[in-house]
């Protein structure tokens, strides 16, 4: 390995004392690939141990904790105690690998498809549709129906830990019904769950105290608690990087293990809360980065992207560039970066053990991906 790389190796024990080889993660990305019941396919099993030889953590693609928060096809369900045999065979899978098995818990929220929700009854924070659910209105979640939920999300905890994962984390990112509360632009309530940042705020952070309280009760291995976010929305009203200095500072006074960051771009500049003298992982890595450890993610391919990211926060999340280049750890670590894989071949399905949902979204004609010969 050249000397240069070696800080992305380095190995880290989070506050909890889940101890990980090293400063890369792989990214949670949705993969559209388990069974009709939501338990998980083998292409999926095998496509998660493909690209866990190297990292030091996966976060899988998020599990939905209750019936009404499935958000996709192919998802891979956490609502019920059925499910826990396959979510340990997930976690067995990632885990026999040498990587840490961390699961991503969620509810879709104003997103779900109508098709696969019971009944049809998609619900949010307030009667707000979102532009990417086009013609969908959600319904306004009463107040023991959010109790429920943060209940759910306990629930899944424990599942999660009976599985044998080394973790959870918690989606409050991509517009999800955590988000869904916190921002403005959709949640209109006038109750304890809305109106001010205050009250916006109080949803997520019941979440994150009922899930910590599981893992007390429940783990007894150490066991991890991590929260993704997205720093700003593009809509007037909607979260701003002001909004998003109360969030982490909320969030790290709950002594979470981490705070994950949904970005496109990890170098990209704030809009909105914030100059634009320096980027959205700066701007929060300088504001809480002493207290709760940040994970940086956002278009990272090259080895020296993973470096540049990590003079910032002190872990790399990799996600599309593991699609295509399922060891990029082992070529950096056995200074082979100069065999990396940065584009996809569109015949290369096989050989990169790539579900064929996934693989169907990956070539439609997006700049999601770039493709090669």
């Amino acid at each position: 390995m050249k000397e240069q790389y070696k800080p992305l190796f380095e190995s880290f024990t989070f506050k909890s004392g889940v101890h990980v080889k090293n400063k890369i993660v792989m990214a949670p990305m949705t993969n559209f690939s388990s069974r009709e019941d939501g338990s998980v396919s083998d292409d999926e099993v095998r496509y998660y141990e493909r690209r866990s030889n190297g990292v030091g953590m996966v976060i899988t693609a998020c599990i939905y904790v209750s019936p009404n928060g499935k958000g996709f096809p192919g998802q891979f369900a956490g609502d019920r105690d059925e499910m826990i045999p396959s979510m340990k065979r997930l976690a067995a899978s990632i885990k026999e690998k040498g990587a840490k098995a961390v699961l991503q818990i969620y509810h879709g929220g104003r997103e779900c498809p109508v098709a696969l929700v019971p009944g049809g009854d998609v619900v949010s924070a307030s009667a707000v549709a979102s532009e990417q659910n086009g013609g969908v209105v959600p319904r306004e979640l009463a107040e023991t129906e959010i109790e429920a939920i943060v209940g759910d999300f306990g629930a899944a905890t424990r599942r999660a830990i009976e599985a044998g994962f080394d973790g959870v984390e918690i989606h409050g990112a991509n517009g999800y019904l955590l988000q869904q509360f916190f921002s403005e632009q959709s949640n209109k309530r006038n109750d304890r769950f809305g109106g001010d940042i205050d009250r916006r705020l109080a949803f997520p952070l019941a979440i994150v105290d009922e899930v910590k309280r599981v893992v007390g009760e429940h783990a007894k291995e150490p066991f991890l608690v991590g929260y993704r976010f997205l720093p700003e929305e593009a809509t007037t009203p909607g979260i701003t990087m002001e909004h998003t200095f109360r969030l982490v500072d909320e969030l790290a006074a709950k002594e979470l293990d981490y705070l994950h960051i949904s970005l496109m771009e990890a170098d990209s500049l704030p809009r909105r809360g914030a100059e634009p003298t320096k980027s959205r992982l700066a701007w929060i890595q300088d504001r809480v980065g002493h207290l709760v450890p940040i994970i940086g993610v956002g278009s990272i391919r090259t080895p020296e992207e993973a470096l540049r990211t990590l003079d910032v926060v002190p872990f790399v999340a990799i996600g599309r560039e593991l699609i295509m280049e399922p060891e990029w750890v082992e070529k950096v670590q056995s200074g082979r970066e100069e065999q990396i894989r940065t584009k996809l071949s569109r015949n290369g399905q096989e050989d990169l053990v790539v579900p064929t949902p996934l693989w169907e979204v990956i070539v439609r004609p997006t700049n999601w991906f770039p493709i090669g010969d």
